[in-house]
């Protein structure tokens, strides 16, 4: 995000841009925006994640449902096979 007007103006020897004079847009500011962009990208990849973590628990429940409806119907199968 480029503010324009930064930096204009300032007076020699005045720093008003963390020790940029006359830079319009300072490095902290830029290394701001690079730190804030990175954030973002691990934020995404966090969402998305935890999205895929929703699915495999909702998959993983319904397959752990399927195995207590199965579960008692077993020994009466295998003393069958007896």
């Amino acid at each position: 995000m480029r503010r324009a007007g930064l930096g204009e103006g300032v007076p020699p020897g005045n720093y008003g841009n963390y020790g940029y004079p006359n830079s319009g847009y300072s490095a902290c500011e830029e290394e701001n925006e690079r730190l804030t962009e990175s954030l973002r990208n691990k934020v995404t990849a966090i969402k998305s994640l935890s999205i895929e973590i929703g699915h495999e628990v909702k998959h993983q429940n319904k397959l752990l449902a399927e195995m207590v409806q199965t579960f008692p119907r077993t020994p009466s199968r295998l003393a069958a096979v007896h």
